[in-house]
């Protein structure tokens, strides 16, 4: 378990670090769409995107390791930690002074989900899902998505809008993670041949895409405090649930409840005030603010 953990922080802090790359490399992108094939070439030979590339696909790769040694609902909701972490590394990047608000929902978020993850020690399951099994999760997390996107569709731009299509994105994290733990047992007993003869490896595939496509539509769809906070906790709320029922992890109870309960509570009070804070937007998109003030002096009167 040990070593699901680390993996699972070595996917975080790679993830984080990619976004960040990738925002320094689109720094001053231009929003003509005649200068996009421009915009094309000077990414390619961007070492900075190249490195936020590179980020993120170690941090799947430490992301499918971590989910083959751990359960679901433990290794799933260390991922909130890539926001913390990309507000640390955006700092160093883009020189953002950390506010004291900022290191304090930090302090939060890592003690809160320490404290959650220490008391609920989920652990045990089983290695692999009877088919059966995939039919009724697949459609009612299918089914709450789909409702999320169309509901969040017929919002106008704002606080809604992004908080939907954002939900439905950490709803489609979730799957993919708990597909990919599939997969990769899969792979450990069967070889490759099994893996890529396995529905489950394609099916990971398809929803893990649809969700970064939703995600970006969440981000251009409101602030950061509507988006993150629901594709955060959400991710981790819908793995930790999927882990219990799909893959029958087993909790602590009684009295565990309480503490577990607390660090929940102070998880989700740092993550919600982290996504306020205006450091946190200058590290993982730099420059909106000016582009935001651009869009308003060019609006019309």
């Amino acid at each position: 378990m040990i070593l699901a953990v680390l993996f699972a922080l070595l996917s975080a802090g790679s993830k984080a670090l990619g976004t960040v790359l990738q925002r320094r490399a689109v720094l001053n992108v231009p929003e003509s769409p005649a200068k996009r094939f421009g915009l094309v070439r000077s990414l390619l030979h961007n070492p900075a995107w190249f490195g936020g590339i590179l980020g993120v696909v170690f941090a799947a790769l430490f992301q499918a390791l971590a989910l083959a040694a751990g359960s679901l609902a433990a290794i799933q909701p260390i991922f909130i930690l890539e926001l913390p972490l990309a507000l640390l590394i955006g700092s160093a990047v883009f020189r953002v002074r950390i506010s004291r608000t900022a290191w304090l929902c930090v302090v939060f978020i890592f003690a809160g989900l320490a404290l959650s993850l220490f008391s609920t020690a989920p652990s045990g399951g089983r290695s692999q899902v009877p088919g059966v099994l995939w039919v009724p999760a697949l459609a009612a997390t299918g089914g709450m998505a789909a409702v999320l996107v169309v509901t969040g569709l017929r919002r106008p731009h704002g606080l809604a809008r992004a908080a939907c299509l954002a939900a439905a994105a950490a709803i489609g994290n979730a799957v993919t993670a708990a597909l990919v733990k599939s997969a990769m047992t899969i792979l450990s007993d069967e070889g490759a041949t099994g893996f890529f003869l396995a529905w489950q490896t394609y099916s990971f595939a398809v929803v893990g895409s649809a969700s970064v496509f939703l995600l970006g539509y969440a981000l251009q769809a409101g602030p950061l405090i509507a988006s993150q906070p629901a594709l955060t906790l959400g991710d981790a709320v819908v793995s930790f649930c999927l882990g219990v029922t799909l893959y029958a992890e087993s909790l602590r109870q009684g009295l565990w409840l309480v503490p577990a309960l607390f660090g929940a509570a102070l998880l989700s009070y740092g993550v919600f005030t982290l996504s306020r804070t205006r450091c946190l937007e200058e590290c993982v998109t730099p420059g909106a603010e000016h582009r935001q003030e651009e869009h308003s002096a060019a609006a019309p009167m």
